[in-house]
Formats: C-alpha cells, structure tokens, sequence
C-alpha cells in the first residue's frame, strides 16, 4: 500500500505544482486576484488547475476503495498513468488547448478503470459476505 500513497502524495504535489503555475502566470501576464481571466495563456494555466482539481475528486475515492480490494501494484500503476496524463495535459493545454486530448484521455481513463474496480470489488465483497 505504501507505493500507492506515495503516488497519491505525488498527485498532491503535482496540483500544488500548477497552482504554483497560476500565481506565476498571475504576475508574469498581470492578472491580480481575484480576477481569473484577461490573457488567454494565463487562462490555460488557471483551467489546467481547476481541471486538475475536478480529476483529484475522481481519483483520491476511486484509489482508496479499489485499492482496498485489488493489488496495490495495480491500482498504483493506474495512478501513475494518470500522473503521467496530467504532465501531458498541462504541457499541451498551454501550449494549444487543442491538443489537450492525450492527457485528458490518459487523465480519464486510469479513473473509470479504478472505478470500475471499486465496484466489481465491493460487490464481489457483498456476495461473498452475504452467500
């Protein structure tokens, strides 16, 4: 289970990371809080962010539920797969919003699979618990 908090702590650190991000672009496109909008680069930055934060939702229940009842390698290697998508999809939301579509897939993908995961483990818990 250790490998799978690690990689959790390392999601955290990552979202801290690109809010880092925005208050830097704050100040290099001038952008003072509480506005968040005015340069569409500093835009990119502020929405990679809050998407970023919208996945974190998806993903924290998704892994502590699946990885009560599934290999903690496994559920890891979801988890490393999503880190790996946000890295793509910051890279290429502020380069083309565009061109988002890989990391966004390889953000949303790794959680349906936890999630359905999560299901599957908690309902084969159920059956063997209740028959």
């Amino acid at each position: 289970m250790s490998i799978v908090d690690l990689l959790i702590v390392l999601a955290l650190f990552q979202y801290i990371f690109f809010a880092m991000q925005v208050g830097k672009a704050r100040g290099t496109y001038g952008i003072s809080a509480p506005a968040t909008s005015g340069d569409p680069i500093f835009e990119r930055y502020y929405r990679v962010q809050g998407n970023t934060l919208e996945m974190l939702i998806l993903l924290l229940p998704s892994v502590w539920i699946s990885a009560s009842y599934w290999n903690p390698l496994f559920v890891a290697a979801m988890i490393a797969v999503y880190l790996i998508g946000r890295q793509i999809y910051f890279a290429a939301y502020i380069k083309d919003p565009k061109k988002r579509s890989m990391g966004f897939l390889l953000t949303v993908l790794p959680i349906f699979v936890l999630l359905i995961s999560a299901v599957v483990g908690a309902v084969m818990s159920l059956i063997q618990t209740e028959f």
